[in-house]
């Protein structure tokens, strides 16, 4: 089959990611799947090295463990992965900056160390530049290990740019040194600048370089001539502040891409990034590398204990109360002025940045006063999901994980979904749904198939003429005329999913006329040639 379009507006686009992946079409095998040939890519050490971890270690923290050391999240259940979501530390599962800072930084001081020991070398070598160059090769070695995906392949590449500029004496830490980093991977994945790994990547960097740029921080977190009680305060002040605006620059790209945002993830890291990086990732180095004699196990048993304590800490945050807000889905240009007013900011150093508010407060606006939709169709007809007076309710109670957490998230909701069956302003048959909701002043009456099977067609014609918005998966008879919008197969096979807004009488469809993009409407083989599909969209408009 060809590569699914977005299920509603403001879903995850597979298809894109899919045409620029090379892959022209998903299916479903029935056969037992048997390896002909190993591949040459190299992945047979990571595959290797991630079981061997999993072997060590019980339940998901085997997982995570994986995921810090290969990239590779397979063995993380479910549960625990919406956990580290939930509470902000999903980053933490995702092999970026932190990771390859621990590995330079690791690489570094065991290469310093052991080479002073050599009082020839201490005199006359410059021991700062060896141990960079085998930070480099750590950092290099690290992201090819893991998959080199975009996270990882922006960091290494800053971290290499750190590197060359510690040697040659000059100032790292710069936004310049993030410009690098993304005119790198864009030459590379210029496809990945409209993936939420980009964007929420390059956005917590550039945050935290800026924010550190700024005098009045740099004085506050400078260096100090003080006693260890402030200079841990400080510190923890440090760590408070720059996650907290982390949080504040990821929140509107992930409720772009995601739906929803958590809200506690800059406490939740003042214990999980130091827990992460100064007791979890060297106890599982110190593991393996005593693996190779056979004698890990003790470390094997530190590492387990440290990771329960972070998949705790993930439960508990995710289950505090307002842990996640949810938001429908936000306007493309509201999204666009926030990014703007975020670059502003970030970019100036004058008086000027502060002008950056204003598109960020207007894009923050718009998209908080976005109200939810009313009606979202799937693109095939099946699922329908309608605003009640109890919450977001689905036609059909057989509706896999993906579909139901894919309407819930683009309906604004946080969890699962009721069932429209059961509630009181509906009725509901094996075949039929009637339901009437209340929306831009007036009640509409919405009529839904629930089946395929054929419904008697004066029954039918009835129930159309007494509905205002009927959808079904099938194609419907021309006589079927309700009062303002019909979504049949025909129908939907031109727009796709649909999402309707009854109080802005607005109609939004995942298909657009003039749509040139090649994963909307790829080229097919067949027998002959054929004249090129024409959209035109039906016209909407109220009837009382």
């Amino acid at each position: 089959m060809p590569p699914p379009q977005p299920a509603v507006p403001g879903a995850y686009d597979f298809a894109r990611v899919a045409w620029f992946g090379g892959i022209g079409a998903t299916g479903r095998g029935f056969a037992p799947v048997v390896v002909t040939a190993t591949s040459g890519s190299g992945a047979g050490i990571r595959v290797a090295l991630s079981r061997h971890i999993v072997s060590r270690l019980e339940g998901s923290a085997g997982g995570i463990a994986a995921a810090l050391a290969t990239g590779d999240v397979g063995a993380i259940t479910e549960d625990d992965s919406e956990a580290m979501r939930r509470a902000g530390l999903a980053h933490l599962l995702s092999v970026s900056g932190l990771h390859i800072t621990a590995a330079v930084a690791a690489t570094m001081l065991i290469v310093m160390r052991l080479f002073a020991l050599s009082p020839w070398l201490a005199l006359h070598a410059r021991l700062p530049v060896i141990a960079a160059l085998a930070g480099a090769a750590a950092a290099i070695g690290y992201t090819l290990l893991t998959g080199s995906q975009v996270p990882t392949i922006r960091s290494c590449v800053a971290a290499l740019l750190v590197l060359v500029a510690l040697a040659m004496g000059r100032e790292a830490m710069t936004l310049r040194l993030v410009a690098t980093g993304a005119m790198c991977v864009m030459l590379v994945l210029p496809e990945s600048a409209a993936g939420p790994s980009f964007q929420l990547s390059f956005a917590a960097i550039t945050a935290i370089m800026a924010f550190h740029e700024h005098p009045a921080i740099r004085t506050f977190f400078g260096a100090h001539d003080e006693g260890r009680v402030r200079k841990l305060g400080r510190g923890v002040a440090s760590l408070l502040l720059t996650g907290l605006l982390v949080e504040v620059a990821l929140m509107p790209i992930a409720v772009f891409h995601f739906h929803k945002s958590g809200l506690y993830g800059a406490f939740a890291n003042i214990i999980a990034i130091p827990l992460t990086t100064f007791v979890v990732m060297p106890l599982e180095a110190l593991a393996l590398l005593l693996d190779v004699g056979g004698m890990g196990a003790p470390v094997w048993w530190l590492v387990q204990a440290s990771l329960d304590a972070l998949l705790w800490l993930a439960h508990r945050v995710a289950d505090a109360p307002g842990s996640v807000r949810a938001l429908p889905a936000m306007p493309t240009a509201a999204f666009a002025l926030m990014v703007v007013g975020g670059i502003w900011i970030a970019l100036w150093r004058t008086r000027w940045r502060r002008l950056g508010a204003l598109p960020l407060a207007v894009g923050a606006i718009w998209a908080l006063t976005t109200p939810p939709p009313d009606i979202l169709v799937t693109g095939d007809g099946r699922h329908v999901a309608v605003r009640t007076v109890a919450g977001l309710a689905m036609l059909r109670d057989r509706a896999g994980d993906y579909t139901r957490a894919t309407l819930a998230e683009n309906g604004g909701v946080d969890g699962e979904p009721l069932f429209l069956a059961d509630q009181p302003d509906a009725r509901c048959s094996r075949d039929l749904c009637v339901t009437d909701i209340a929306g831009g002043g007036r009640t509409w009456r919405v009529l839904a198939t629930r089946s395929a099977y054929m419904v008697p067609i004066d029954q039918l014609l009835a129930a159309c003429r007494t509905a205002d918005i009927v959808v079904s998966e099938r194609n419907l008879p021309r006589r079927c005329t309700p009062r303002w919008l019909r979504l049949d197969r025909n129908m939907l096979r031109r727009t796709g999913g649909v999402a309707v807004t009854l109080g802005a009488g607005r109609v939004e469809t995942i298909l657009s006329p003039g749509d040139r993009h090649p994963w909307r409407d790829p080229p097919t083989l067949d027998a002959g040639p054929r004249p090129a599909r024409r959209f035109t969209p039906p016209a909407y408009r109220f009837q009382s």
